[in-house]
């Protein structure tokens, strides 16, 4: 994916509103053990968190709501164009999102380490583009978006945790030397964060070399993927 993708304007009123219709919708079309699914329900979960942080205001920690709405809906926009309607199986897009749908249905892969391949995507690709997006879309420079992006990366912690809550196995299934604890303790979504804030700065330093960026970019794409991959490695059941 070498450019910033173009997007119609988005009404704050409505954006987060209708990214949230079209993850419900992309919901009620999978089974619940599909990959995608997984990832799906708990990224659903979070967005519906930002969309109430947004709305309260300053006291939920967005004092620019047009442009935490802006990120939010760029960043989500990634994920939905990458899987919305893919059918499960090798698929053409995001390097990033390939081992996903390629796994979704593979019964030697748990729910947690596609809930964590979705979040490795996300974040290790289309994070840095999503801010790219926005600094375009609101005439700006990634700097002004710093707040939003320091919160909605807060927010994506509670994403990991929220995960871990709910599809981590019980302890006597998860010990030491078991190869889930060993995929888990792989990856980091602080880091991840943190490399996909100085990814955007670089990418918009770049703007102005289209080639470079774009060269950039796709070795972005191809780094997420190839983590997804090994996430992705089915275990012993």
């Amino acid at each position: 994916m070498a450019q910033s993708q173009q997007y119609e304007p988005l009404a704050a009123a409505q954006g987060v509103d209708a990214v949230i219709a079209r993850m419900r919708a992309l919901a009620a079309g999978l089974p619940p053990r599909d990959g995608v699914a997984v990832f799906n329900r708990v990224y659903l979960a979070v967005t519906e968190a930002v969309d109430r942080a947004i709305d309260s205001g300053p006291a939920g920690g967005f004092p620019d709501r047009a442009a935490a709405v802006t990120l939010d809906v760029r960043f989500a926009e990634r994920y939905l164009t990458a899987v919305d309607g893919a059918s499960p199986g090798p698929a053409l897009g995001p390097a990033c999102w390939r081992p996903l749908l390629q796994f979704r249905r593979h019964p030697g892969v748990h729910p947690l380490q596609f809930a964590l391949a979705g979040i490795n995507a996300h974040i290790g690709h289309d994070l840095a583009l999503a801010v790219v997006d926005s600094c375009h879309a609101l005439g700006c420079a990634p700097a002004a978006l710093e707040d939003e992006f320091e919160r909605v990366g807060d927010l994506l912690i509670t994403l990991e945790e929220r995960i871990r809550e709910e599809l981590m196995p019980g302890p006597d299934l998860l010990q030491v030397a078991d190869p889930l604890t060993h995929l888990l303790g792989s990856w980091s979504l602080e880091r991840a964060r943190d490399a996909a804030w100085g990814a955007a700065r670089a990418l918009w330093a770049l703007r102005g070399l289209p080639g470079v960026a774009a060269e950039f970019a796709r070795s972005l794409d191809t780094s997420a993927g190839l983590v997804g991959r090994m996430l992705l490695t089915p275990l012993p059941g």
